[in-house]
């Protein structure tokens, strides 16, 4: 076989080889994916998993990997809509689904793997729903920050239902920490949340919807030195009182 062709199939067996790994950890958990197992259910050979992926901590990355890009499958198909904060809501529940439907693949995405770029991919998309919260002048903090409370709480708590056995699960603090989570970081639009007019959310709000709209569209007017710096201003106004 030469080396165009051999090149040419890893593809397709890399796929294989990946789809093998997969069933085998939705199926019997991490232990379960060792190598020789992922060889013998893809039908390959040991030399051919070690080209491809390296030894089994590179087969584990690129399976979370995989994972990731069958999570944003599901993140992108989500339709926008005119209420951003609705939107970020729809975004928690589908994540917190996806994490308790496949928690072998959600605890080795989230808390036994390197980033990857798919997973920087999920991270971008929750940072644009963010953002489309700030540009709409409901965030109360900078995106960054009100991103990292999102992304920290809801992955925090699936993990720790994950470890809670499923008779013990108290699934109602999902809802729970979604909408504390969202009162906190929002205005308006959710129920029950602090009025707009409480003192400095008025002036929080603008820098972070100013932040928001610079970043999605930079000004020519200043230098990307000065936008940086006004970003810094902006970001400290936003989070200052917080």
């Amino acid at each position: 076989m030469s080396v165009e062709t051999d090149i040419s199939a890893a593809p397709t067996t890399r796929d294989r080889i990946l789809r093998a790994a997969a069933a085998l950890l939705e199926r019997e958990g991490r232990d379960a994916v060792s190598t020789r197992a992922v060889g013998t259910a893809a039908g390959v050979q040991a030399p051919t998993l070690y080209r491809l992926f390296g030894d089994k901590a590179g087969l584990l990355q690129a399976v979370a990997a995989f994972g990731f890009e069958s999570y944003l499958v599901q993140k992108h198909g989500l339709d926008e809509s005119d209420d951003p904060v609705a939107d970020l809501r729809r975004g928690w529940d589908m994540h917190v689904q996806f994490g308790l439907s496949r928690p072998a693949f959600y605890t080795l995405m989230y808390a036994d793997s390197a980033p990857c770029p798919a997973a920087r991919e999920a991270e971008a998309v929750l940072l644009r729903m963010v953002s489309r919260v700030a540009v709409a002048g409901r965030l109360r903090y900078s995106v960054d920050r009100a991103a990292r409370l999102i992304h920290g709480t809801a992955m925090g708590l699936v993990l720790s239902l994950i470890a809670t056995p499923e008779d013990d699960r108290d699934l109602e603090l999902l809802t729970i920490a979604r909408e504390n989570v969202l009162r906190e970081i929002t205005v308006d639009g959710v129920p029950d949340s602090r009025a707009a007019s409480e003192p400095g959310d008025a002036t929080r709000t603008r820098a972070v919807a100013l932040k928001a709209a610079l970043r999605s569209e930079p000004t020519a007017a200043l230098s990307a030195a000065e936008q940086a710096l006004l970003g810094e201003w902006l970001d400290r106004i936003a989070d200052g009182a917080g």
